[in-house]
C-alpha cells in the first residue's frame, strides 16, 4: 500500500489512508476481507484496479455487514450496530430469553476469587469475555461489566 502512496495508521496496523487534497480514502483490510471508503471517487477506483492486478477480488457493494457489526445508512447517516452479533451470543450460552437492565453490573459487586472453590470452564469464560469485549465497541455502556469480568480472566 505504501507504494501507491498509503500510510499505514499508528493506531490500526490494518488501516491505510490516503490524503489527495482536501479529498481522503482508507482501507481497512482483515484477513481476506477489507473495506475501501472515501469522498475521492477517482482515488477509489485507481485502488481497486491496483489491487485486481495482484489479488483475486470480489466487490460486494456498499458495506452492510462487517466483523459482526451492522452498518445502516439513512438520510440522517450512517448508523453502525451489533444487534445480529448480540442476538448469535445469546443464543451460544443459552440466554436468549433473558431480560434486560438498566445497570448490568450492580455497585459495589464485591466480585472476588475466593480459594478452595472449583473455577468454572475457563476457555469458556474467556471466550464469552472476549466476545464482550469486541461487544463494548458499540455499547460503551457495558465497558465497566466487561471491565470487571475481564478481570478474572486468569481464574474464572
Amino acid at each position: 500500500m505504501k507504494q501507491y502512496g498509503y500510510r499505514q495508521s499508528n493506531s490500526d496496523h490494518t488501516l491505510f489512508i490516503k490524503r489527495r487534497e482536501e479529498k481522503i480514502t482508507c482501507l481497512i483490510i482483515y484477513v481476506d476481507d477489507m473495506i475501501i471508503t472515501g469522498d475521492d471517487a477517482e482515488e477509489i477506483k485507481d485502488l481497486k484496479g491496483h489491487l485486481a492486478t495482484e489479488f483475486e477480488m470480489k466487490n460486494l457493494g456498499d458495506l452492510k455487514y462487517f466483523l459482526g457489526i451492522e452498518v445502516l445508512r439513512s438520510g440522517k447517516g450512517i448508523f453502525i450496530n451489533q444487534r445480529k452479533y448480540v442476538l448469535d451470543l445469546l443464543t451460544e450460552i443459552g440466554m436468549l430469553e433473558c431480560k434486560p437492565a438498566d445497570t448490568p453490573i450492580v455497585q459495589n459487586h464485591g466480585l472476588q476469587i475466593i480459594k478452595g472453590v472449583a473455577s468454572t470452564d475457563r476457555a469458556r469464560y474467556q471466550r464469552l469475555v472476549g466476545k464482550l469485549i469486541y461487544l463494548s465497541h458499540t455499547r460503551p455502556d457495558i465497558a465497566y461489566a466487561v471491565g470487571v469480568l475481564s478481570q478474572f480472566m486468569h481464574n474464572p
